[in-house]
């Protein structure tokens, strides 16, 4: 108890020196999956992310006057400075009730040729324009006199909390998005076009997450960002526990004066991209998209009449895949081969919902009506009552040292424990090395094969052998 209540304080004094909302994996909320070094869309190379956010007036609604609540999300595959660089993407829409423009031609030519924007519902045809004159005032098709485009934009609505028809982005905020695009460590909850939104009962907004997997011999990053604004409380999910149903008792929105909507419950949408450095096909692209939903229906999302799910993946691989006059060779991953692709989806698009909605603060918007943050200590509660709470294991580094060395699977056949850098890994003769995530101070987690690796300690915690644990035990003695 000692230990939990160190590691909290010492996340709380992080928080509070570099100004950081905390992430869901924070909290002790427990994920699979390694991460890349951001947890972010912005792990894929060259991937930038930038926000416009605009927060203005309070009280009552006065159309065209505010309050305002609201943003703009820009996302470049492979930053702005390369200008047009087209990336191989494809789309996939769980319940169409929403808007993403461009997808008619990313499905037909296969390529991405633009940066993704994204925003509120009635902001789409200002952000689309900007980005049009943006192309022609920073000659985005280096030189070509005569071009056409067709700007991806999605969108959701924000109308519960923001003066929607005020219709207050303008172009200076869609510049703004694109000037302040980078890479590294990117804002969540309500920033951008995730500003004024709401997810499964509490305030949502903008989350990211990433995962790193290994294909034979290569390493891949899949990168996640969403705008969340969907799902009913009752189905909140976060870690296969009900929290929504746990915390019924909370208070999650207040209604003062009911937006121009027919909003029911667990209406809303969600806008998902998918970045990874896989070398991936259009076709193959549109299957990442489609495993969008499983990661949102793990956390509540059912996909309802009046929800916007819209997806989009894209590979910033095979750089010189687009040519207008001459053929291209490019790399391909075999279909057989694409099944860790499509689980790294499933995990990132889980933890970037959260993400935004623990990173997400309380909100009053227009006519006094408020969505309340999703409550962390009662979450944490209710996932002490499952069972599922795991806050981050440190281990003393001593004890690392233990684990370090060669143990003997069978004759000439070795598992091989090493660090490189802050992180263990272990690499059986012959085999692909894989990190290891650690469970409790002896335990760890290969999740992407299905292993547990068990260091067995005697009273004096001295290492002589390890247990794996796959489709039953086997014991390995340590001989080095």
């Amino acid at each position: 108890m000692k230990r939990t209540l160190l590691v909290f304080i010492v996340m709380l004094i992080c928080f509070q020196s570099y100004g950081q909302n905390p992430r869901a994996r924070d909290l002790g909320i427990p994920f699979v999956g390694i991460t890349g070094k951001f947890n972010a869309i912005t792990d894929v190379e060259g991937v930038e992310v930038g926000y416009s956010t605009i927060i203005e007036g309070n009280g009552k609604n006065i159309i065209g006057e505010g309050p305002i609540r609201t943003g703009v999300t820009a996302i470049f595959p492979r930053g702005k400075a390369k200008k047009f660089s087209p990336v191989y993407a494809n789309w996939y829409s769980l319940n169409g009730n929403g808007e993403m423009t461009g997808t008619t031609w990313v499905t037909e030519s296969g390529f991405l040729e633009t940066p993704i924007m994204i925003t509120n519902t009635n902001s789409v045809g200002a952000v689309r324009q900007a980005v049009l004159k943006y192309y022609v005032d920073t000659d985005w098709y280096n030189g070509e006199e005569w071009w056409y485009t067709y700007p991806v934009v999605a969108e959701t609505y924000d109308g519960f909390l923001n003066d929607i028809y005020g219709f207050h982005v303008k172009e200076k905020h869609v510049l703004e998005a694109i000037e302040n695009s980078s890479s590294g460590k990117i804002a969540e909850g309500n920033v951008g076009g995730g500003t004024g939104m709401m997810c499964l009962g509490f305030k949502g907004g903008t989350g990211t997450s990433s995962r790193v997997i290994h294909i034979n011999d290569s390493t891949y990053t899949v990168g996640v960002l969403v705008q969340s604004n969907f799902g009913a409380k009752k189905n909140l999910t976060i870690a296969g526990v009900p929290v929504g149903m746990e915390l019924l008792n909370v208070k999650g929105e207040t209604l003062k004066g009911a937006p121009l909507s027919n909003r029911k419950q667990g209406d809303g949408s969600i806008i998902v991209i998918v970045a990874t450095d896989a070398p991936l096909l259009p076709h193959q692209l549109k299957r990442i998209a489609q495993r969008i939903p499983l990661g949102i229906g793990n956390v509540g999302g059912r996909g309802t009449n009046g929800s916007g799910d819209i997806f989009m993946a894209f590979s910033t691989a095979n750089e010189n895949a687009f040519n207008r006059k001459e053929n291209s060779s490019i790399v391909n991953l075999a279909n057989d081969m694409i099944n860790p692709l499509f689980e790294a989806t499933v995990q990132g698009v889980e933890e970037a919902i959260i993400n935004a909605m623990v990173a997400a603060e309380t909100m009053e918007g227009i006519n006094g009506n408020t969505s309340y943050r999703l409550p962390h200590d009662a979450t944490i509660e209710v996932l002490k009552k499952y069972n599922r709470f795991q806050p981050k294991v440190i281990i003393d580094t001593t004890l690392l040292e233990k684990y370090l060395g060669k143990y003997e699977l069978g004759p000439e056949f070795y598992l091989t424990i090493f660090k490189e850098g802050e992180n263990i890994f272990a690499q059986i003769t012959n085999r692909i090395k894989v990190e290891l995530t650690a469970v409790n101070e002896n335990t760890f987690d290969v999740f992407d094969y299905g292993i547990r690796i068990v260091f067995n300690m005697d009273e004096n915690k001295n290492i002589s052998e390890l247990t794996i644990l796959s489709n039953g035990e086997r014991k390995a003695k340590k001989i080095e």
